[in-house]
This record gives structure tokens, C-alpha cells and sequence, in this order.
């Protein structure tokens, strides 16, 4: 597992970010307990611990800079990507995680309760389903849906000056002219992985 860890802290380096020894660990404890479950559970077709600490930890980490708001809802977290390492980054922010997959949502609640993650709330349904106490101040979609679909479905959750976070792989030009007209892309940032070869893309949209 020191492998593990110094891989971590090399990526986090490299990302230009700072984490105290105590986030580190609970990184580390996320990644065991993800390990753990996916055994019986298969949370993620990733099995390679190697292989979770760049495309999953710090795949998630590396929009941290971009995350200035106070509270996030993460639409399709699956096994708490990209929620919960933002979650262990960002203590003061909240972070509302929906999945409609009853076993990655107990995986969750687990998580949540073993990391003592009390910035984080675990909802169990479709985002077409789900009714927010109060709209976010930003939401994010990691590979979840369309830049279309995700309007659609996140809209009404999302503050009057709110703004999704759509995470991509390639840059999603197909996907740009099927934007509903009272959204725009605001921000598009190429994001570098470490130890990740594919292309990485955070788009930020708003209201016109």
C-alpha cells in the first residue's frame, strides 16, 4: 500500500494541489474500502489499485480548482466519483451524491459513514425523480450523460446563478450544437492526469 500512497502524493504534486496527511489517508481508506466492495459488487470495471489512484482519485481531483462554490450535487456519483475525493478535499463544502443503482448508493452510505463524511448526503434515485431541499450552487456530471441530457435533467436543481460541470473525455463537439439555447459553455478547460493518456475536458455551462 506505499506504492500506493506515493503514487498519490506524486499525482497530487503534480496536479498542483496540497492535501494535509489526514486527507491523504482518508483517500487511501476510500480506495481500500472501494477495493473491498467491488469485489462483490463490481462498482467499477477498474480493478488495478494502480489504475483507481489516476483515473479515479485523481481524475476527480483534478477539477478541484474549479470547485469554488459551497454546495454540489454529483448526478450519476456511481461509486462516489468524482464526490467523494472532492468531498475529502473540500471539508467546508456540501456534496449531495445521486446514483439510481441501489448497490452503489450502500457502498456510499458505508463510505460515507467509515470516512465521517459529514459534507456528504447519499439520495438514492434518478435525478428526473429527485426533489433538492434547496438548488445548488453547482453540479456535476462525470461521463453521466449528454451536455443536452444533463441541462434537461439538472436544470431544476441547479441555483439561478448556478453552474454545471460537465466532465469529459474528448472534447464533445458533437454534443455542442444540441445544447438547449438558454445554456451556454462558459469555461472549457484541458485538464492533465497524471499517469492518464486519454484526453481529459471539464466544461463549465451557465445560463445566457
Amino acid at each position: 500500500m506505499e506504492g500506493i500512497k506515493q503514487r498519490l502524493l506524486k499525482g497530487i504534486a503534480e496536479l498542483g494541489l496540497v492535501l494535509s496527511d489526514q486527507q491523504i489517508e482518508l483517500l487511501i481508506t476510500y480506495l481500500n474500502l472501494l477495493q473491498k466492495w467491488n469485489k462483490a459488487y463490481n462498482l467499477t470495471a477498474i480493478r488495478d489499485p494502480d489504475v483507481m489512484v489516476s483515473k479515479h482519485l485523481l481524475d476527480s481531483l483534478s477539477v478541484a480548482p474549479y470547485i469554488t462554490a459551497n454546495s454540489y450535487l454529483d448526478v450519476g456519483t456511481g461509486a462516489g466519483l468524482p464526490g467523494i475525493p472532492l468531498a475529502i478535499m473540500y471539508p467546508e463544502k456540501q456534496f449531495s451524491l445521486l446514483d439510481s443503482n441501489g448497490k452503489k448508493t450502500r457502498f456510499l452510505i458505508e463510505a460515507r459513514q467509515h470516512l465521517k463524511l459529514s459534507n456528504v448526503s447519499i439520495h438514492s434515485e434518478r435525478v428526473e425523480q429527485f426533489e433538492a431541499q434547496t438548488p445548488y450552487d453547482g453540479i456535476l456530471s462525470r461521463a453521466f450523460a449528454s451536455l443536452h441530457d444533463m441541462v434537461l435533467g439538472c436544470e431544476n436543481h441547479l441555483a439561478p446563478d448556478g453552474r454545471l460541470y460537465a466532465m469529459k473525455g474528448v472534447f464533445p463537439d458533437s454534443e455542442l450544437s444540441q445544447l438547449p439555447k438558454h445554456f451556454i459553455v462558459e469555461h472549457s478547460y484541458s485538464l492533465s492526469v497524471p499517469n492518464v493518456d486519454e484526453e481529459r475536458h471539464l466544461l463549465v455551462l451557465a445560463r445566457r
